[in-house]
């Protein structure tokens, strides 16, 4: 039989059809014992993902932080861990952020350049679900001191920090006080996947350094497999191990109606400016930042606070030769002034810290006895000693 061209071109299509589908077969019934899956850089873990916890039990268990009081399984998870605390930042272009919402304590302070920066710890809080946090961003040393509050060796997660050589080398501290690859949990020598960046979260294009986040799982995970740090250390020593808790009372009651405190940090940095409005139906205070309402993306809840702690502390450059000496210091150990809002009303206090692991002590300037805390987050407002703040 002769075959034409035209055979000879639809028999040649027949041949590559069948071995392809051939190889097709091959390859699927391969995958069925080794599936190799694609890496993505975005990775995105919803709350609540995890853990479960029956929200009709009894919420009869205090968080040593900060008093709130949660249910038993909930302690029964953090008793297993250490605090966690994530720098997170607060740049215009990173609002709204993740994680905040499930804090249990939070300290605020300039980072550079009039923009303000959050600590973030995260403890009873987050106990019972997986939280994304972020943007996370770099180190500062007065952010380390208050991390150092909570243990010998507390979580701290960020991205890179200030390391010229001078007072404000937050790195080279973090060399110094024997964390680096124990309890410092920085971005630059874990990566992916415990950090990652997610370019498309906010919905509109930002610039790559708000674009750093985690979880508190992964982060809770890393430490506890790779570092071997739980509840306790590799020779089985508690991080509570001298950690003294603050002292918290009942709520009060013949609430004020109405009471607000407004600041700014740094004067015409109005896109940081902040203000508390206490709201009497829940005996807290909601949270504005830059004349808006500031809001957590994940829950769409915004943010809020028991009690509000203003620090007034001696700010000044680190004249480090880092570029516009933008470096800051904050002299977070000795003593100062301190106003602390909880109840609708507003009580002048006094601040002390001993040394960079000492706890920082509130006491009444009038009585001087320890200021009683209501149960729920602490929000630390640390400024500038000649800050004007306005209460109405």
């Amino acid at each position: 039989m002769v075959l034409t061209k035209s055979k000879l071109l639809l028999l040649a299509v027949v041949f590559y059809l069948l071995s392809t589908g051939g190889s097709y077969f091959i390859f699927k019934s391969s995958q069925a014992t080794s599936v190799i899956e694609p890496v993505t850089p975005t990775v995105v873990t919803p709350a609540g993902s995890k853990f479960k916890v029956d929200p009709n039990l009894p919420k009869d268990q205090p968080c040593p932080l900060n008093g709130q009081m949660y249910t038993k399984p909930e302690k029964d998870i953090w008793t297993t861990r250490r605090p966690l605390t994530v720098m997170i930042e607060n740049h215009e272009d990173s609002r709204p952020q993740s994680g905040l919402s499930y804090s249990d304590v939070v300290y605020e302070a300039v980072a550079e350049g009039g923009i303000t920066r959050f600590l973030a710890v995260f403890y009873c809080g987050a106990a019972a679900q997986d939280i994304q946090l972020g943007p996370v961003r770099s180190a500062r040393t007065y952010f380390i001191d208050f991390a150092s509050e909570y243990g010998d060796k507390p979580l701290y997660a960020h991205v890179g920090g200030a390391n010229s050589p001078g007072p404000a080398n937050a790195l080279g501290q973090l060399e110094d006080y024997g964390w680096v690859g124990v309890n410092d949990l920085n971005q630059f020598s874990i990566g992916f996947p415990t950090f990652w960046r997610d370019y498309d979260r906010l919905g509109h294009e930002v610039a790559t350094e708000h674009t750093m986040y985690s979880t508190t799982e992964k982060l809770l995970l890393f430490a506890a497999q790779k570092r071997g740090l739980s509840n306790v250390d590799k020779k089985g020593v508690s991080w509570d191990k001298g950690f003294v808790p603050y002292n918290f009372k009942d709520e009060a009651t013949g609430l004020p109606d109405m009471l607000t405190a407004s600041f700014t940090f740094w004067d015409r940095y109005t896109a940081y400016s902040v203000k508390w409005i206490y709201d009497k139906a829940t005996n807290s205070f909601k949270r504005e930042n830059g004349s808006a309402p500031q809001f957590d993306k994940d829950n769409d809840q915004q943010l809020t606070a028991k009690n509000i702690v203003l620090l007034y502390m001696l700010e000044s450059n680190a004249n480090d030769g880092y570029e516009n000496n933008a470096h800051l210091l904050y002299k977070t150990k000795g003593n100062g002034k301190a106003k602390i809002l909880l109840d609708g009303k507003v009580i002048e206090a006094n601040w002390q810290k001993k040394d960079r692991t000492s706890r920082l002590k509130l006491t009444d300037a009038k009585t001087g006895a320890e200021i009683k805390f209501n149960r729920g987050r602490i929000w630390f407002e640390v400024l500038p000693s000649d800050t004007d703040v306005s209460i109405q």
